[in-house]
């Protein structure tokens, strides 16, 4: 029991996300198929937990605490341009799918969440897309930590 905890844990930390959880439930042992599971659906957490954090809490961090609007502004500058040119065109849901499904550092649900809440992107429409990338990247990760690709 302690162990999937410790997998949600993992699945919602913004450093680790998926592709920290479903390593570590691989090497406990647990199903592959449960591990997927079990870690995707607490990825896709991450979407309204940080729509929640950037509508109520996010606007007074701003403006009380400087070091926070520092390092606001710093990561909204830096990951902007993955997305900002596909903003408003028939790409932006496939881009902001493919942020999320890249299995790389400052990617994920976490980056792809907050720049859609960034550029006011329809959130059924930002929800869809990240949830099938978290999907995308749970099927990669978990793939890759079975040794599928090194047999191809």
């Amino acid at each position: 029991m302690i162990e999937m905890l410790r997998i949600a844990l993992l699945s919602i930390l913004p450093i680790s996300e998926l592709r920290g959880a479903i390593p570590y439930a691989l090497s406990l042992g647990i199903n592959p198929i449960i591990a997927f599971f079990f870690a995707v659906a607490f990825n896709i957490l991450v979407f309204p937990l940080v729509f929640f954090f950037l509508d109520k809490v996010h606007h007074k961090l701003m403006k009380y605490f400087s070091y926070y609007n520092k390092f606001f502004n710093f990561y909204i500058n830096k990951n902007r341009k993955k997305l900002e040119k596909h903003v408003g065109t028939n790409l932006e849901f496939l881009f902001i799918m493919l942020l999320t499904a890249i299995p790389l550092p400052f990617t994920g649900a976490y980056t792809a969440s907050i720049l859609s809440w960034f550029f006011g992107i329809k959130r059924n429409k930002a929800f869809l897309a990240v949830s099938l990338g978290v999907i995308i990247a749970g099927i990669l990760v978990t793939l890759a930590t079975l040794g599928i690709f090194s047999i191809l």
